[in-house]
């Protein structure tokens, strides 16, 4: 049984929409900024890939306050994929239409702002709505209401696999009959003081480029220093071929392989057998072998290590520059549990487009022994079948594969 994607929803750093973000992504324009730093709290000076459009707008002030930030990330790519699909405003068979979502940490800072209001508030007042924002479900729950999604709720917290296994596992529904449409995706906002901080004290963060902030992030560089954080959403609406083609829906493309592997060796350092486990597996599930992929659009967070070990272990399953690559975290950010998503939306689009993005802000890299790294600007490519990574903390590793309808 084939599962199509017959919509697709964005907003990021690179602005709102998935057309728009694939434009960003093949002009090499970078949505990260310098961020300020508080030395009060020893937060250091940074880059950030921040979300500069007001959300929520037209909400009515008592529904938006339901919301944590990502959540209104969460609604808004959501319509947008929605509404390409073609799909009246509430699903006709609400017991046949389900949802998988996933994020890192959820409403992290509506949880932050209720611990600021107990230590420093006049009175210690903490919001009535801090626990129905902060609970990782929080997202899902509020689509499945939005568009009545009844057959299945799945929220994946996975770390940085959270969306792009909540894609898997509703990609695994779907062939199993339980439903017939599944909005999947995935949202991230945590941009909020007590996250970064976080983040700099594990000492995985790119220190801020001062003469080119928006250069903060590269993948794949011999001189590459971490990761920049980023925040957004994405979302994609999966159906059942005949369900789509039922009602005449344009198939986008085909969620076509998943594999998942765990590799039960440390929290935070990946290693290239879990990574090799979950590429062939998707490769398995696809039916497919490594030669008929022409694309990885890889999870490449900029770090030293994560970087060399993903090099490693494509060229073990795809052959020493056996597959053109690229990262595209270096133009989008670090979305955590969202990144999938929307690496996902921005593979489907280089297929469609038939234009794969380059890895931004390489000067040089021996990696490029072990991978076809693009650089310099898109490549052309006639590619059918692309592969999109998404490795981890926690050793969780998801490989999707897509194909053109």
């Amino acid at each position: 049984m084939r599962i199509v994607i017959t919509g697709l929803g964005a907003v990021s750093a690179l602005g709102a929409g998935a057309e728009a973000l694939a434009d960003a992504l093949l002009a090499g324009r970078s949505g990260i900024t310098p961020q300020p730093g508080s030395p009060a709290h020893g937060l250091n000076p940074h880059a950030a890939a921040v979300v500069s459009h007001a959300l929520g707008a037209a909400m009515p002030p008592a529904q938006r306050n339901l919301h944590d930030r990502h959540g209104l990330l969460a609604l808004e790519a959501a319509a947008e994929a929605w509404a390409q699909a073609g799909l009246p405003a509430t699903a006709p068979e609400p017991t046949r239409a389900g949802i998988a979502w996933g994020t890192g940490l959820g409403g992290s800072g509506s949880l932050e702002a209720s611990y600021a209001q107990v230590f420093t508030g006049q009175p210690p007042r903490v919001h009535p709505y801090t626990v129905v924002r902060v609970m990782a479900n929080a997202a899902s729950s509020h689509l499945a209401m939005r568009y009545q999604l009844q057959a299945a709720q799945l929220a994946v917290s996975n770390a940085c696999a959270s969306s792009a296994q909540a894609m898997g596992e509703a990609l695994w529904l779907l062939r199993n009959g339980r439903a017939d449409v599944m909005l999947v995706g995935g949202s991230e906002s945590m941009l909020n003081l007590g996250s970064v901080i976080g983040w700099q004290a594990m000492g995985v963060m790119a220190p801020l480029d001062a003469e080119h902030p928006e250069q903060s992030c590269r993948p794949f560089d011999d001189a590459r220093r971490g990761l920049v954080l980023g925040e957004g959403a994405a979302a994609l609406v999966l159906e059942t071929e005949a369900h789509a083609l039922a009602r005449g829906a344009t198939p986008l493309a085909v969620l076509a392989g998943y594999g998942h592997s765990v590799d039960a060796v440390h929290l935070s350092r990946p290693d290239a057998g879990g990574q090799r486990r979950a590429m062939r597996a998707a490769l398995d599930d696809a039916g497919m072998t490594p030669g008929d992929i022409g694309y990885v659009n890889a999870h490449g967070t900029a770090t030293e290590v994560g970087d060399a070990v993903e090099a490693e272990s494509v060229a073990a399953v795809f052959g020493a520059r056996g597959v053109p690559l690229s990262a595209t975290k270096a133009l989008h950010g670090h979305l955590i549990g969202a990144g999938g998503a929307l690496e996902l939306v921005a593979t489907v689009q280089s297929l469609r487009r038939g234009l794969l993005p380059a890895s931004a802000h390489v000067r040089s890299s021996a990696l490029d022994a072990q991978v076809d790294l693009i650089t310099g600007g898109p490549r052309e490519t006639r590619a059918r079948a692309a592969m999109s990574n998404s490795f981890a903390f926690g050793g969780s590793n998801v490989a999707l594969i897509v194909t053109t309808p």
